[in-house]
């Protein structure tokens, strides 16, 4: 009952996935969520996670009672909570003033809602534990993003969050960690909605040349042994962070001539 113990959400596929054999491999029990079961036990299959030192909870973030029900499931299990990762998310792309006011909706449902819900009631536990709470954000949670309006605000809404949470708790010895991963081959692009709220299917971008899951998972979980405050990925991502401070409308004007070279790009 020593072993810390990590909960991870979107935890079937990509960054969620990889997280959780990369915190298995460091010795952590590992609490993994998603909305897709046969998803998730496939998932911890592939993974030959220890028997008794993981559990699947199916869990849509969207839904507060489901993750009430999840942190209660990980205590009952385990006894404790020591790491929330907010990891799951959806994107979307289109133009806002073509796009169905629900996609909006449903991208705050997720990424920040999801965010609140989780952390709302790991929080006494993380607090008991000094523990820590992982969001994964993204470049589009520090630049707003042409055709991803509803992701690039769902994404600034979660930092403003978790750096608040993190000044509340400034003497309680929480850690919070936001993470931006800048562009990683997941299916994320593959399931962002369109202007309607429909998968978009297939991904715009050259999926081989972005950083791997894995690569993500380590460089998260270096990131939070070293009680990191925030984390940006990829050459690009801190390339884009760093402009954008000082020069933010040298970088409009990049930033909308590179998303207009993507692949049937909403706007050109």
């Amino acid at each position: 009952m020593d072993k810390k113990v990590v909960v991870i959400t979107g935890a079937s596929s990509g960054i969620g996935r990889a997280c959780a054999q990369t915190f298995a491999a460091y010795g952590f029990r590992v609490v993994m969520a998603a909305r897709d079961f046969q998803k998730l036990q496939q998932a911890a299959g592939e993974m030959k996670l220890k028997a008794g030192d993981f559990l699947l909870v199916q869990t849509d973030v969207s839904d507060e009672k489901q993750c009430s029900a999840m942190v209660t499931s990980a205590v009952e299990k385990f006894g404790r909570i020591d790491v929330l990762i907010c990891n799951a998310g959806v994107s979307m792309r289109a133009l806002f003033a073509e796009t169905d006011l629900a996609v909006l909706r449903r991208l705050m449902d997720i990424n920040f809602w999801g965010t609140v819900y989780c952390t709302k009631y790991a929080l006494p536990h993380l607090l008991k534990n000094k523990g820590s709470v992982i969001g994964i954000s993204s470049i589009a949670g520090k630049k707003g993003l042409p055709g991803r309006t509803g992701y690039s605000a769902s994404k600034f809404a979660m930092e403003g969050f978790l750096e608040t949470l993190r000044i509340e708790n400034l003497k309680k010895n929480l850690h919070v960690l936001v993470a931006c991963p800048g562009f990683t081959s997941t299916a994320i692009r593959q399931t962002a909605l369109n202007k309607d709220g429909h998968q978009q299917g297939e991904s715009p971008r050259d999926e081989a040349a972005m950083m791997t899951p894995e690569a993500v998972a380590e460089k998260i979980y270096q990131a939070y042994e070293s009680k990191k405050r925030d984390l940006v990925l990829t050459s690009q991502g801190k390339m884009t962070v760093l402009l954008n401070r000082f020069f933010p409308s040298l970088m409009d004007k990049i930033v909308y001539n590179h998303m207009a070279k993507e692949a049937d790009s909403p706007f050109k």
